[in-house]
């Protein structure tokens, strides 16, 4: 029996010790935290929302424990806003009838998954790994799985410089989980989406449908702010409260439209918060140690991206799946660099579109993606909607479980336009687009006498 290592008690390790564990691997997670030290005294990494191709692999495994508790997002609430106090365009988007994707508070998960993991037979030992331990540990197993690094472990792994596109953090980010807030919409109550609020020149607030450790149907609320901006006052929050504090001064000024959904938040515990930066970046996958003994990095250790488009964990899953399946297809083969290099450039020729996709969503609209939010504007995300604007926006939300849908056409103005003419049955684009300018239009008028703003209905 092989013996395989994981190093890391994050989405991606578990997940990886779980799946090879199951395919009869004799495998050994390396953990610096206890499912008590999870429960008690960390903080959430992130909201990690998943969509079906990455929960689906979850179910495979019998980790999908949440489904039938947690708050089923089903779709995306967008509003673009080219400056402060201008509602452009919003975009209502409706996930399949059998789909929806779920925010899950990781360390509940860790802690539960880290407890069945034993409880399955597989091996779990509580330490610090150090790079000189981590070369220990590789002496003694088949393969090194790296899915979580700090410090000098995560400089085993350098920069790739052919798939990395940024040098620097994009934005300051700030996360609270809160409870006390109703699980919908006042505006569009009839479904649970992801609230996107885009803000050109500053930067993004959006909110997620999240479940707790301590089982609450909550919100996971997240700013990202473009450096000296109004979104921009985070840097000094020491707790959840000042965290929440000022998102909610922060939305008085800028998503008054939200404001009041907020009204009587509370943090979901003391330590459901997050301030910080990283930078989004592609690294080798084949780290070398002091003993030229060789380990492979997994899930955010492999590749760090911007929380903006919620693709973290989903790329995690993606990322394991094609993992374990390059083991099991390797029979008793050396699993060596060679091996490593190979297995993450058949992740990536597949799966490069999820960097593509978040990386876009830092970045100015382009024009494409200006064309497709006209084109749509008017869906409305109702179950009765099977409107053409309404199948665009259903593509949009879409694009979070499958990103190689439709990036494509927010890349390039003439897949955008094919994009349009196949949802709307025309043989050109510009009918649609005429259209979806008027109305447009019509929103900025309301807006200008007065008439409220466009995050409901659109004007008819």
């Amino acid at each position: 029996m092989r013996k395989i290592a994981v190093v890391g008690a994050g989405q991606a390790g578990l997940l990886a010790a779980h799946a090879l564990h199951a395919r009869d691997y004799e495998v050994t997670l390396y953990s610096d935290k206890t499912p008590e030290d999870f429960l008690e005294r960390s903080r959430p990494t992130g909201v990690a929302a998943r969509f079906d191709m990455a929960l689906e692999f979850e179910r495979e495994l019998g980790l999908e424990h949440w489904g039938d508790r947690a708050p089923r997002g089903d779709g995306v609430h967008l509003t673009f806003c080219p400056k402060e106090g201008n509602q452009l365009v919003t975009l209502l988007g409706r996930l399949s009838r059998s789909r929806f994707f779920l925010a899950i508070d990781l360390r509940m998960q860790s802690a539960t998954w880290m407890d069945e993991l034993v409880k399955r037979g597989g091996n779990v030992e509580i330490e610090s790994v150090s790079v000189e331990r981590l070369d220990e540990i590789a002496a003694h197993h088949d393969l090194t799985l790296v899915a979580a690094g700090r410090g000098e472990i995560m400089k085993l792994f350098p920069r790739d410089e052919t798939l990395s596109v940024y040098r620097k953090p994009q934005r300051f980010l700030a996360m609270v989980c809160v409870t006390g807030v109703p699980m919908q919409l006042p505006y569009a109550p009839w479904f649970l989406p992801v609230k996107f609020n885009f803000f050109a020149p500053y930067g993004e607030a959006f909110w997620v449908p999240w479940y707790s450790k301590d089982h609450q149907p909550s919100w996971g609320m997240l700013w990202e702010a473009k450096a000296g901006g109004p979104l921009d006052r985070f840097r000094d929050c020491k707790s959840a409260q000042q965290v929440l504090d000022t998102g909610r001064q922060v939305n008085r000024e800028l998503v008054p439209w939200d404001d009041e959904l907020f009204a009587h938040a509370t943090p979901c515990d003391e330590n459901s918060w997050l301030v910080g930066q990283l930078t989004p970046e592609v690294r080798q996958v084949v780290g070398t140690l002091p003993s030229g003994r060789q380990v492979m990095a997994l899930g955010d250790t492999a590749q760090s991206l911007d929380p903006i488009g919620g693709m973290g964990a989903n790329n995690g899953n993606k990322m394991v799946r094609t993992v374990v399946d390059s083991i099991v297809g390797h029979g008793e083969r050396p699993l060596d660099a060679n091996w490593m290099r190979q297995t993450q450039a058949r992740f990536w020729q597949r799966h490069h579109w999820i960097d593509d996709f978040n990386n876009l969503l830092l970045e100015p609209i382009t024009p494409a993606g200006r064309d497709l939010l006209i084109a749509q504007y008017g869906s409305t995300a109702r179950a009765e909607d099977d409107s053409p604007q309404q199948k665009l926006a259903d593509e949009f939300i879409e694009n979070f479980n499958d990103p190689m849908q439709l990036t494509p056409a927010f890349q390039n103005r003439r897949r955008a336009h094919d994009e349009i003419k196949r949802a709307f049955g025309t043989r050109s684009a510009l009918p649609p687009l005429a259209a979806g300018a008027t109305r447009v239009a019509a929103g900025q008028l309301r807006q200008r006498l007065g008439r409220g703003g466009l995050v409901g209905m659109p004007p008819s």
